[in-house]
């Protein structure tokens, strides 16, 4: 049996949720007594195939192409579902990040399989993978299984698995291949890239700072985002904050959002509807920081502070500074 790891990558660089599913992989391969080949695509990715086998790969399959270079869903599903065919996976296992979702939305119609998304647990019964994920904006868990069709395709959420330690002592042979399409073939280019310099990604956060209605106005979000910076987290949003006009979408938690599992979750001014539940929940701690004391992210929270969060911030983030000697 064979489990292929799709690599999501960016300009050279792997996600860290590519290593978490590499890691799941080689749990899986253990229970189903398989080998686990890592998908790396793109260009100047030499140095990501081998880090692969660092994190546990058995085989590395590669394309280094220039119409990888940058991200179109098209060349790389084409290939996905080549490479696929190809090896006959059993199971095809990626992060549920925005381009593995694309990838691997259109990559299963080319199979004619199914996609099992956002995988928070997987279990092995009578040769399939049983996954658990969350469902009905996360207040139930639900295990479904891909009895009949092959490949079985999961999408695994980031940060659900802990990330594998790397072995610098292991190493194993690189297949290349060739991509599917020309240039030509490729409607879409991309023209340029804004990039949020020195920020850090809610989606590979480890601690997270988020603010809600609460704030009252997008001034704010200052010592929220003090708190963030001094914390090094990323900073976080509700929707009606956004919906607002204060912060940005890209900074949104919820349904209609990100979905983050950090280690740290602190939710400032935020009263805890479903939505936004839905997209934190997963988190491993919850501080909640609200005035009202009825509000439901105190069931949810492990610790709460009712009060007035431009006091309560402030003087958090005066005390973490000290403790961390900034």
């Amino acid at each position: 049996m064979t489990i292929f790891v799709y690599i999501d990558q960016f300009k050279g660089k792997a996600l860290p949720a590519s290593w978490e599913a590499l890691g799941a992989a080689k749990k899986l391969a253990g229970e189903m007594n398989a080998s686990v080949t890592a998908l790396v695509f793109g260009t100047g990715v030499e140095a990501i195939a081998k880090e692969a086998f660092t994190y546990g790969a058995d085989s590395v399959t590669m394309c280094d192409d220039a119409t990888l270079a940058d991200f179109r869903v098209k060349p790389y599903a084409a290939l996905l579902a080549s490479t696929c065919k190809g090896g006959s996976p059993d199971v095809v296992l990626t992060p549920a990040t925005t381009r593995a979702r694309d990838v691997f939305g259109m990559a299963s119609v080319d199979l004619n399989t199914s996609v099992i998304a956002d995988g928070i647990s997987l279990t092995v019964k009578d040769g399939a993978v049983n996954v658990t994920h969350p469902a009905y904006a996360g207040k139930l868990l639900s295990t479904v299984v891909c009895k009949t069709k092959r490949p079985q395709m999961i999408m695994l959420r980031p940060r659900a698995f802990p990330k594998p330690e790397p072995s610098s002592s292991k190493s194993g042979s690189i297949n290349k291949v060739s991509a599917m399409l020309s240039e030509d073939q490729i409607e879409t280019k991309v023209s340029g890239y804004a990039i949020d310099e020195g920020k850090v990604s809610l989606a590979d956060a480890k601690i997270i700072v988020s603010g809600g209605r609460g704030v009252g106005g997008p001034e704010g979000f200052v010592p929220v985002r003090e708190l963030a910076e001094t914390l090094g987290a990323a900073l976080g949003a509700s929707r009606a904050a956004v919906d607002a006009g204060w912060i940005p979408y890209a900074n949104q938690v919820g349904q209609t959002g990100r979905t983050v599992s950090p280690d740290l979750y602190v939710a400032c001014g935020i009263s805890g509807a479903i939505q936004h539940q839905a997209g934190m929940r997963s988190s491993k701690l919850i501080v909640a920081i609200n005035k009202d004391a009825d509000a439901p992210i105190f069931k949810l929270a492990r610790y709460g502070v009712v009060g007035d969060l431009f006091k309560i911030v402030p003087a958090l983030n005066a005390e973490f500074k000290k403790r961390l000697g900034k």
